[in-house]
């Protein structure tokens, strides 16, 4: 399946251009006109990204932001790129503390738009469904702490990152590539086998308190998937 792309774009022409060349780029796109709007239509068509303009009628995009990052029970909140006019930094950190993702200032050239969508989609950092409660993984970001049915996986920074990640989608193949942007926020280049071995160590732990389970799994050529 597609992919899907909220387009929140009060200027017709501008959304006109960004449908079309996110369509081309294979993205399922839907496109609204005002901030008041969003919520509403979410709560009915989950994307995975919103593509969020700043000034809008009804809501501005800081607004939507907030209430699209706010804890709401059963919600998988999207990802979100801010658009702005308005380049004081101000309004840049704003958005990201608020939750944002990314931003893009106007003007903008339309494939920047799509490589920025593509960047953040890839990184598969988004809140999303958590872990399935009854095979009793637990994550505590605020330790970098995994817990098993009640037993501390002992994971390292990296490994944590992975298994975040891997568990967040459960079911969901991901490249090498993608795993490496998730350990490495620093875009150092790493070799594609520095994946496998994290992998390895990190299959090695959940076995411990797992056997037999295999909560990790490769499919060949293509990556790993998480599986309860």
């Amino acid at each position: 399946m597609a992919e899907r792309i909220l387009i929140v774009e009060d200027e017709t022409k501008i959304a006109g251009v960004l449908v079309d060349y996110l369509a081309q780029a294979g993205y399922a796109v839907h496109h609204l006109a005002r901030g008041d709007a969003v919520e509403p239509w979410l709560a009915e068509h989950p994307v995975d990204l919103v593509l969020l303009d700043l000034m809008l009628p009804g809501k501005d995009g800081l607004e939507v932001c907030k209430a699209l990052r706010a804890p709401a029970p059963g919600r998988v909140a999207p990802a979100i790129i801010m658009v702005t006019a308005r380049v004081d930094e101000i309004d840049r950190l704003l958005g990201l503390e608020l939750g944002a993702d990314d931003y893009i200032c106007k003007p903008f050239s339309p494939r920047e738009v799509v490589a920025r969508v593509k960047a953040v989609l890839r990184r598969g950092q988004r809140p999303a469904a958590p872990a399935a409660p009854d095979q009793g993984l637990h994550l505590d970001d605020a330790g970098w702490r995994a817990t098993l049915d009640g037993h501390d996986l002992g994971l390292t920074a990296v490994e944590y990152q992975l298994l975040k990640v891997l568990s967040a989608r459960p079911g969901r193949i991901f490249s090498r590539e993608q795993l490496m942007d998730a350990m490495y926020r620093d875009e150092r280049v790493v070799a594609d086998r520095t994946v496998d071995s994290h992998i390895k160590k990190l299959r090695r732990k959940l076995d411990e308190r797992a056997p037999g389970r295999e909560l990790i799994r490769s499919v060949y050529g293509l990556g790993y998937k998480y599986e309860p």
